[in-house]
């Protein structure tokens, strides 16, 4: 009878605690859905309703006219493509290299293996804001030596590899952590049948690697083509800019129409959503890579 008492009361506070940690989630999922709900929302309203009647009025009218003036004023075609030429190898080489390492640091031991995944993981730590006139004055630097000043800076090269440079560290630890769950003796069976480190790699190993490199994909390609801060700094001719830099066109001289900025940011944010509901599947299987591993 004591017994059912106390399963009874620790099943009632179980539900209490779901209960509460329940609510919390959905206080934080509020906070976090209410920009994004208040940029569509304004996107969709015209600035001259707010004008009349104020920030938090209710609307007279809603439509898409701030899009279509955002489209016709952005370049769009230009600046997605400014974006593509960016994203899409910082992003494959960021994974190739991020994988290369990790292969490096825990298939083979050598006596700084730990070091180098620790070296790379503490510089993926480093803010940009810090090293932003070391890495500037280098690649002026390097444009003085060759010969040519725009062959780093204001070039999309020159972004794509701070890129690569700033997001390995990460790919390497998530890369090198996922390895560490895949049996040794595939490895070995590899090599006694002769495999090449090249073979051991490309035909065993990188193949095992589909999940995390799916996840680690959606999120390189959202940090990249979300990057503002590199680009404003390393580009000095607006036309080579990415999409972030296109919403400065929106902006007035005097007065900035802010629903039409909204729009814009929308517009923006669409090619990111496309990456995540392809990828969502291989996005979520990689957020759960060894929950189950013991």
């Amino acid at each position: 009878m004591t017994s059912v008492v106390k399963d009874k009361k620790t099943k009632n506070s179980q539900i209490i605690k779901d209960r509460i940690i329940s609510v919390f989630i959905g206080i934080f999922a509020l906070v976090w859905l209410f920009p994004i709900v208040w940029t569509l929302f304004s996107s969709l309203r015209p600035y001259k309703d707010i004008r009349a009647n104020g920030l938090l009025s209710w609307p007279s009218e809603l439509n898409f006219d701030n899009y279509v003036d955002a489209i016709e004023r952005m370049d769009l075609a230009r600046y997605f493509y400014n974006t593509a030429i960016i994203t899409i190898p910082a992003v494959f080489l960021t994974l190739f290299f991020g994988s290369l390492l990790a292969f490096v640091v825990t298939r083979y031991s050598f006596k700084f293996n730990v070091a180098m995944l620790l070296l790379f993981t503490a510089g993926n730590m480093l803010p940009a804001q810090l090293v932003f006139i070391p890495v500037f004055k280098m690649y002026l630097a390097i444009g003085d030596l060759v010969g040519d000043r725009r062959i780093l800076y204001d070039s999309p090269w020159g972004v794509v590899l701070i890129h690569v440079a700033f997001q390995m560290g990460f790919a390497t630890f998530v890369l090198s952590s996922y390895m560490k769950t895949i049996p040794k003796e595939i490895s070995e069976s590899a090599m006694v049948d002769g495999a090449s480190v090249f073979t051991h790699f490309f035909r065993v190993m990188l193949p095992l690697l589909r999940p995390p490199l799916a996840s680690l994909g959606v999120l390189m390609t959202t940090w990249i083509y979300n990057d503002f801060f590199w680009a404003l700094v390393l580009m000095s001719t607006d036309s080579k800019r990415p999409i972030t830099s296109a919403l400065g066109r929106l902006q007035g001289e005097f007065v900035t129409d802010y629903n039409l900025l909204a729009a814009g940011a929308m517009i923006a944010a669409v090619p990111t959503l496309l990456v995540f509901f392809v990828l969502r599947k291989q996005f979520v299987s990689g957020l759960t890579l060894g929950a189950t591993k013991g």
